[in-house]
């Protein structure tokens, strides 16, 4: 630690589109939803986070919520820089006297575009940030995994988060061949909406949905170890007479599948990129999954089937990134070709 350490303060942010986590001295130090609700009429930030998501479908005309992110981008600028100021000023509830200026690590999308990735580097530093450094998802998924990103072998990883699914082939710290799909959680989210108003006749909000996908979610049909049926209130779309639905993990299934054959897809399509040294790196080591996507249900067995290949689920797949992103952060001088 240098003289004047106190007078920066180095964070790492996985900015994704359901939920944003900082790391902090190689700590989560906030892990909250990416959502912020604001006062129409002020423009004023009313809450962020879990209170913002508690609120959202529940407000009045004078409160809207907005999720700054979407499809792991940046849609609303405004939104996003508050959210942002507001999650670290969450970190720093004791320092009163000054703030330190900021360096950041924050990880993008693969496929983020020059304006897309200028747009997280302007929010970055119009909330303060000094020094910005971005690092692409599936690398920082990679680091968090613990992969050796640096070594002359193939790895390939496939991160499903909330607004993007990211599936990249490392060798010798760069991508070699990736792809990014805008069908992920959310697209997961809509299809279980989708699902309960067609098959049903039932209005489901997208925070009923969520907890659907969270708590029955799979991907197979046939789970060994099957979760209970969800129970399902709300609205009936003829009558809005209220009505009670049980839900059972293999209706989810059902529902996914569509999105799921569009990852597979895309899986197929970067490693028919694939060189074939790397080819058979993988072959050998598996296939690393990451993201909240990976938590649902014989989602890892279904892809094995599918690329017959073996795929692993990361220890901590909702923390990957953001434990990768933390690990570059740390070593930024040894990281530094990697960063944008």
């Amino acid at each position: 630690m240098g003289l004047f350490s106190f007078l920066t303060q180095e964070i790492a942010i996985d900015l994704g589109t359901a939920n944003t986590l900082i790391i902090q001295n190689g700590k989560i130090v906030v892990d909250e939803p990416s959502i912020v609700a604001m006062d129409i009429k002020t423009g004023k930030l009313v809450a962020i986070g879990t209170k913002a998501r508690q609120m959202h479908g529940k407000t009045h005309e004078n409160i809207k919520t907005i999720r700054p992110l979407r499809d792991g981008v940046i849609a609303d600028f405004n939104a996003a820089e508050l959210m942002i100021r507001g999650m670290i000023k969450i970190i720093n509830t004791k320092s009163k006297l000054f703030s330190p200026s900021l360096k950041m690590v924050v990880c993008i999308p693969s496929g983020s575009t020059e304006v897309e990735i200028r747009a997280v580097r302007d929010s970055s530093e119009h909330a303060g940030a000094r020094e910005v450094f971005m690092i692409y998802e599936p690398m920082a998924a990679a680091l968090g995994i613990g992969i050796d990103v640096e070594a002359p072998e193939g790895s390939m990883v496939v991160d499903i988060g909330g607004g993007t699914t990211e599936i990249a082939v490392i060798s010798l710290g760069g991508i070699v061949c990736r792809e990014s799909i805008r069908t992920a959680g959310d697209v997961f989210t809509d299809d279980i909406q989708e699902y309960m108003r067609h098959q049903h006749n039932i209005r489901i909000g997208e925070r009923t949905a969520e907890d659907i996908k969270i708590t029955v979610g799979a991907a197979i049909s046939d789970l060994e170890n099957p979760p209970p049926d969800f129970i399902v209130k709300g609205p009936h779309q003829m009558t809005s007479l209220p009505v009670e639905i049980p839900v059972s993990y293999q209706e989810i299934a059902h529902s996914l599948d569509k999105s799921l054959t569009k990852i597979e897809t895309a899986i197929l399509r970067v490693l028919e990129q694939t060189p074939p040294e790397l080819y058979a790196d993988i072959y050998n080591k598996g296939i690393y999954l990451a993201g909240g996507g990976a938590l649902l249900r014989g989602l890892d067995k279904r892809l094995a089937d599918k690329h017959q290949i073996p795929v692993q689920v990361a220890e901590d797949p909702l923390l990957a990134v953001a434990k990768g992103t933390g690990i570059a952060l740390n070593n930024i001088d040894k990281f530094q070709f990697l960063m944008k």
